[in-house]
């Protein structure tokens, strides 16, 4: 039976016509799926449903979203990444790798809130990871996710005085009311891709998202892992970027903002 499938033509460049074309008659294509979104049930034979591809360093995997919830698309990810997104879809990992003993990786940790500078409330995201951050290739136990962020453009702060300066080609992937990505320049000036992605999309505020519309972008700050903390309040959060701020473990920016 054919399917209510959209395959955008970069996916279709990247899975070739004849795998497009017997997704699109309903050979390959599954009936029902849990939508690679938001995690509820849909069903390509009823609803209008998005081919979306997660394409990492060695193996690519095809998953399904509403198209309410994702138009079709190809997301660039790493290989670590993309094992999560496999265990988010199928609920299990494949081992690509069984002779090679993969370390537990970070996290980042995403919270959204207000935060007052100049008189004027901007949306904001902190960003802070479960763990040390390592430069790719490094084999101590330092954590270089400031310094990382830094020779990307971001700003180290020492006081939360002034909005800090747009980084031009990063943004922040707002869908139907619901934060789904911080995405960064593709490699040679290609497409964004999701530096970090969300494996449901986050739902923010109100008063965040009238706050993005009226900037038309996100004020981005990381730090440290164990500089922040989850804050139950958003006068607390404050406070902790404050103190984060004047002990040099604070970087920013402010990332345009993509979708509404």
């Amino acid at each position: 039976m054919p399917r209510m499938l959209d395959v955008s033509d970069e996916v279709r460049a990247e899975i070739g016509d004849e795998e497009a074309d017997r997704l699109l008659a309903g050979e390959t294509a599954p009936g029902s799926y849990d939508c690679t979104s938001c995690r509820t049930p849909g069903d390509s034979a009823q609803e209008r449903t998005s081919t979306v591809l997660f394409i990492g360093d060695e193996t690519a995997v095809l998953a399904f979203a509403h198209a309410g919830c994702l138009p079709s698309q190809v997301v660039q990810v790493t290989e670590e990444q993309l094992r999560g997104a496999v265990k988010s879809i199928t609920g299990d990992t494949v081992d690509l790798e069984p002779d090679k003993t993969v370390p537990e990786q970070a996290v980042l940790g995403v919270t959204s809130g207000l935060v007052l500078i100049g008189g004027e409330l901007h949306p904001a995201l902190v960003v802070e990871p479960t763990g040390p951050i390592a430069r790719p290739g490094a084999t101590g136990g330092g954590d270089d996710f400031l310094p990382l962020l830094i020779e990307q453009g971001f700003m180290p702060l020492t006081e939360l005085s002034a909005v800090p300066p747009v980084l031009h080609g990063w943004s922040v992937l707002l869908a139907v009311g619901q934060l789904h990505a911080v995405l960064q320049p593709g490699a040679g000036g290609g497409q964004p891709v999701a530096w970090w992605q969300a494996h449901q999309p986050l739902q923010v505020t109100e008063g965040w998202r009238a706050a993005a519309n009226k900037h038309q972008q996100v004020l981005m700050f990381a730090a440290p892992a164990g500089s922040i903390g989850r804050q139950p309040r958003e006068d607390l959060l404050r406070d902790a970027l404050d103190k984060a701020a004047a002990n040099g473990k604070l970087v920013a920016s402010a990332l345009p903002l993509a979708g509404t």
